[in-house]
């Protein structure tokens, strides 16, 4: 397994994590438990441990893709977006220690920390969303906003004139 296809295999924890996470969270608010709501904190502890994983991969993994010759601008592009996601991803472990502690402890404020957890995933999801298209753009070119497609001979002519 080289560093490109490690990547792959842990890539898509930190984005599914979070979102089961959510979904658990809310769950537990809608059932007003006390231990699904821990079951949440947990998980996107989980997620932000395997955003560690898969940002620490991603090096490796440029590296093999530009042996292969893939846009050095959509990796830069990719990389760029997994920063600004790893920054909450860690984020919402963090404060998701937190949550669990005063969960745990029965703190008055932990079901406001339970809001601030669900705002965060949810801008962490969006930027997981954003980092996942990135990646996936720089080999699915069917994904790419100029659907992949490739000028024809006869119009790299005329662009040339």
């Amino acid at each position: 397994m080289n560093d490109a296809h490690f990547h792959l295999t842990v890539n898509h924890l930190p984005i599914i994590i979070p979102g089961i996470a959510l979904l658990v969270l809310i769950g537990g608010f809608i059932f007003k438990s006390e231990i699904v709501k821990r079951t949440a904190y947990f998980l996107f502890i989980i997620g932000a441990l395997s955003t560690f994983v898969a940002f620490s991969s991603g090096e490796g993994a440029e590296q093999v893709m530009e042996k292969l010759g893939s846009d050095h601008h959509l990796i830069h592009e990719h990389e760029e977006a997994a920063e600004t996601f790893a920054l909450f991803s860690h984020a919402l472990g963090i404060l998701s220690l937190l949550g669990l502690w005063a969960n745990w402890k029965r703190k008055k404020f932990s079901n406001g920390i339970a809001i601030v957890v669900i705002l965060v995933a949810a801008a962490a999801l969006y930027f997981g969303r954003v980092t996942g298209t990135t990646g996936g753009e720089i080999r699915h070119t069917e994904i790419r906003n100029d659907n992949g497609s490739t000028p024809s001979a006869t119009e790299a002519e005329n662009d040339d004139h």
